[in-house]
């Protein structure tokens, strides 16, 4: 028995799709984080609980594993000493192929051919394929990096809040949103900051977008600014030489429209980043199973 996994790790969550060696698919799985740079163990821990997820789907016990071929394309693997600690793990597959999660959907988003990404998720990155040419932007982490990701956008309604619930700004039902989520308590809110991760950052992303359709005066001002940085990493990969761009992650998502308006290189991924990774793990093109549909399963 020959078993491909493709496994989908980025900020907020950990995705999984399990195959047979003809492409069909047998299950798929969902855990949480899977961002190497926030602990390779628990990375691991969480592909390990996505596999489990599929293979009970599948109807198969842990012992398959062995059989599986795994291609990890997961947040934070371009930096190179995480990632060798990341191997190093132990680990019950019969293999594994790592790559970063940027790679894993632009391999997906055009079946492995020439193309460019641009990640909108948690954090953001792009990528872009030409021939053997690979020329990336962004993708180094939150804070310093993630022009246009959602951790990016919660920090800034985070701080506006603040300012808001200080009468540094206006009042707005964004900031009184966000405070009510610390019991209007400043002190509650910087001790959550000092160990807050990309993801606690990410959650505020949703309500700004959702306040700014409502006529929210801050949500639209900071989703008007987050905009802006989008275009910044677009323009970027424009000047890499992308002739055709897929938008992935939720972000990316909900900015599609409001982009296209400004981008006609924009298109439809093919298939999404977990099939992306079986790619990774050795699986034909040919044979990448497409019962899901693809855009709309990105995150």
């Amino acid at each position: 028995m020959k078993l491909f996994l493709g496994v989908d790790g980025g900020g907020t969550s950990c995705r999984a799709l399990l195959t047979d060696q003809q492409g069909n698919c047998l299950g798929h799985g969902k855990a949480g984080s899977a961002n190497i740079m926030l602990g390779a163990s628990k990375a691991m821990q969480a592909i390990l609980d996505a596999t489990r997820d599929a293979l009970e789907q599948a109807g198969l016990g842990n012992q398959a594993m062995k059989h599986i071929h795994a291609g990890l394309a997961l947040a934070g693997a371009e930096h190179s000493g995480f990632a060798k600690h990341f191997l190093q793990l132990d680990n019950p597959f019969a293999s594994i192929k790592l790559d970063t999660d940027a790679m894993g959907a632009l391999l997906g988003a055009f079946a492995g051919q020439d193309g460019a990404i641009m990640i909108f998720g948690t954090g953001s990155a792009g990528i872009v394929k030409q021939g053997e040419q690979i020329a990336t932007v962004g993708g180094h982490e939150f804070p310093i990096s993630d022009l246009g990701g959602g951790a990016t956008l919660g920090l800034e309604v985070v701080r506006a809040s603040l300012l808001s619930f200080e009468h540094i700004l206006p009042p707005s039902k964004l900031a009184a949103y966000v405070m009510q989520e610390f019991n209007n308590n400043i002190e509650a809110l910087v001790s959550w900051s000092k160990s807050a991760l990309p993801t606690d950052y990410g959650r505020f992303a949703r309500p700004c977008f959702d306040l700014a359709d409502q006529g929210d005066a801050l949500a639209i001002d900071l989703v008007s600014k987050h905009l802006e940085g989008c275009q910044l990493m677009l323009d970027a990969l424009v000047r890499q030489g992308a002739k055709q761009i897929a938008l992935m992650g939720s972000i990316g998502q909900r900015l599609q429209p409001e982009l296209a308006k400004h981008y006609s290189q924009l298109v439809l991924p093919r298939f999404d980043a977990e099939r992306g990774a079986l790619l990774l793990a050795g699986m034909d093109a040919e044979l990448l199973p497409n019962s899901i549909a693809t855009a709309q399963q990105t995150s």
